[in-house]
């Protein structure tokens, strides 16, 4: 019998040779003899093997199918190392609201051109990514958003949409030519409401609703602030009853709009609390000794690259110097120079380090996720 890679499926030379379930959002770390099958079922006449128990699982992941597939791989090289897996692209900083925690503060009227969108997207494809984050602003406001649509489905890589959702409309859904929609839904609708407009949380919980009868994995990210603290039971039970595949709970840093906004600013115990909520696997992944971010870049709808969109301010370069230079400037944080001295380091990572910068100094510690493991019974202390 003749396997068949999938056409959900792309395979990936990361630090490890790899196969990417861009349907699943699922990477599989792969020995030489198993890359070289999979290399030959990825070719139009497909590949033996007798190994049954490999192409069992492989099937049962919807990795291999029997039948051929018609489509076009794309490149595959080396990666860089560390790899860059996942580009978070700002296309645009339009955006229809006036959230009052928003870091990018006063939108504008800066968007990436269609050359600049096709180039990146070429890029990250050649360096070996898995998955890409378009944002805004509000993304859908791109002035040529259509026409960045119908370029995704050229590329193998997990496309994510984050929107605030009030202008995804059941028509705006036809034709999306994305795996995921991530949905910014801050608190029930008396604290969202109050951070992001009147009216907004029912249009974004329509929207979620929407996306999930079309079939596409939604997912949910949450800001704690001041007035959604005793929402989180709730937003819980609500989410898991609709489906949500993802829900990710973060605490926004002092930037942006949020500097005129300390009314909405938590401390790190009641934060920490928060934190403890979420579920889901929609973290980027890293590594061992490594903050976070590892595997992670941006790109600004003013062109520059940075390693997070906090860091905007110090770029690494800008799409014209090309995605792998700008990549080879951003230096990895290790673990170990850091002030965190926890029991749990490999699974906080250091936290978000924007936000422990601005709390601890540049090696300081994330306060919030620091309170978020007294409560889950680690132990913190000062290296």
């Amino acid at each position: 019998m003749r396997f068949f890679l999938s056409e959900a499926c792309a395979l990936k030379w990361l630090e490890t040779p790899s196969v990417y379930n861009i349907e699943s959002d699922e990477l599989y770390e792969l020995d030489n003899e198993s890359f070289e099958f999979l290399k030959e079922c990825s070719s139009g006449d497909g590949g033996l093997s007798d190994n049954r128990e490999f192409t069992d699982y492989c099937l049962m992941e919807g990795i291999l199918v029997n039948e051929g597939v018609k489509c076009q791989r794309p490149p595959l090289m080396n990666s860089p190392r560390p790899s860059l897996r996942y580009l978070e692209l700002q296309i645009t900083d339009r955006c229809n609201l006036r959230c009052r925690h928003c870091y990018i503060g006063e939108s504008g009227r800066r968007e990436l051109s269609l050359d600049e969108v096709g180039k990146v997207l070429i890029e990250i494809e050649k360096m070996q990514g898995l998955r890409l984050l378009i944002t805004g602003g509000e993304p859908l406001l791109h002035s040529r958003f259509a026409e960045i649509n119908l370029m995704l489905p050229a590329f193998s890589l997990r496309k994510v949409l984050l929107t605030n959702g009030t202008l995804l409309s059941r028509e705006r859904l036809e034709g999306l030519n994305f795996h995921e929609i991530q949905i910014s839904i801050d608190g029930l609708e008396d604290a969202h409401d109050l951070l992001r407009g009147t009216g907004t949380f029912r249009a974004s919980l329509d929207a979620a609703k929407n996306c999930l009868d079309k079939g596409l994995d939604v997912s949910v990210s949450t800001m704690v602030h001041s007035a959604n603290l005793n929402d989180f039971d709730a937003m819980e039970k609500l989410f898991r009853e609709m489906g949500i595949k993802d829900w990710t709970v973060d605490v926004p840093c002092v930037a942006g709009r949020m500097k005129s906004n300390k009314d909405l600013q938590v401390s790190p115990a009641e934060g920490g609390r928060c934190l403890t909520y979420g579920y889901g696997g929609w973290v980027h992944s890293g590594a061992q000794g490594f903050a976070c971010g590892l595997h992670l870049m941006s790109v600004s709808a003013d062109k520059r690259a940075s390693k997070c969109t906090f860091y905007s301010d110090r770029p690494a370069g800008t799409i014209a110097d090309g995605l792998g230079k700008c990549w080879q400037r951003i230096a990895p944080v290790r673990l170990t120079g850091l002030k965190c001295n926890c029991t749990h380091i490999e699974d906080c990572r250091g936290g978000c380090r924007y936000r422990a910068e601005i709390l601890d100094g540049p090696l300081g510690r994330d306060l919030y996720r620091c309170a978020m493991y007294d409560i889950m019974g680690s132990d913190n202390t000062l290296a």
